[in-house]
């Protein structure tokens, strides 16, 4: 296996989770089953795993705590964008999660972060995924356009804008991953022709997803800049990772995946600095 093919160095990351405490499968994902059976010990232990993951290689794992009535928590990643002690927090597009929105503007601002609430609807790092230029947005589903603009000029970073057109890839982060500040996999059917092209200019070099493993939410994957922490059906996607010098690490979340998520939806980046700076 050669060296990653990346400028990011290798380093400790921090990243904020919530466990599955009062998880329940909803029926109104795309990515779930008819007649799902939600079985929060399996949920739990999956998440547990990809904690000890995490911890595992050297990363700190912040704890926002659960609260009642709040089934879908447990993805944290749609609560915020975090960057450089400022945190872009979501205006959720369901009723059902608005309450998440006070209990992550709560958290950042006791760990000392400048806190903007987002004005339009916007869903956190469901939607915004950073890379060492840009930060990359989803809009069509869950997103407002008008959400890119307040955190472009919050973060004081170019923020390009993608549309997502398949009702299955409704976030951002279904659809596209960030594997380092200048390496990204995607799906290209989830995006409208015009973001094809841009993905196309900004990432001559990006992993392809196959139908398949885009289907078996592969490309929700989260990567400190050589460990992408994968759904282990994502077979192609781990294989391409593995060949550019990546190191794949496969994990089953089959409980959490029906509920529509993978290793990313429950993970927010909280990001000290830039990658690649």
């Amino acid at each position: 296996m050669g060296e990653p093919a990346t400028r990011t160095r290798e380093e400790r990351r921090r990243v904020l989770m919530c466990p599955p405490a009062h998880y329940e499968i909803t029926d109104d994902n795309p990515w779930t089953p008819e007649d799902p059976e939600t079985d929060r010990d399996a949920a739990m232990a999956e998440w547990e795993t990809l904690r000890r993951t995490y911890e595992g290689f050297g990363h700190q794992v912040e704890i926002v705590d659960p609260r009642p009535g709040l089934t879908q928590m447990v993805f944290a990643a749609n609560g915020a964008l975090a960057i450089e002690r400022r945190a872009f927090v979501a205006r959720f597009n369901s009723a059902e999660r608005a309450g998440e929105r006070r209990a992550h503007e709560a958290w950042f601002r006791d760990a000392g972060y400048e806190v903007r609430l987002s004005q339009a609807t916007s869903e956190g790092e469901g939607d915004f995924l950073l890379t060492e230029e840009y930060i990359l947005a989803g809009t069509g589903f869950r997103t407002d356009r008008e959400a890119h603009f307040e955190a472009q000029q919050f973060f004081a970073r170019p923020v390009v804008g993608l549309q997502l057109i398949d009702e299955k890839f409704y976030h951002l982060d279904t659809a596209l991953c960030v594997i380092d500040g200048i390496t990204v996999a995607y799906y290209p059917k989830a995006f409208s022709p015009d973001s094809r092209r841009m993905l196309e200019r900004l990432f001559p070099d990006a992993i392809i997803a196959t139908d398949h493993d885009a289907h078996q939410l592969g490309l929700n994957a989260w990567s400190d800049g050589r460990h992408v922490v994968i759904h282990g059906t994502a077979d192609d996607l781990c294989r391409q990772l593995a060949d550019r010098g990546y190191e794949p690490v496969p994990i089953d979340m089959p409980q959490l995946q029906q509920g529509g998520g993978g290793p990313k939806c429950c993970t927010m980046g909280l990001f000290e600095q830039v990658p690649g700076h």
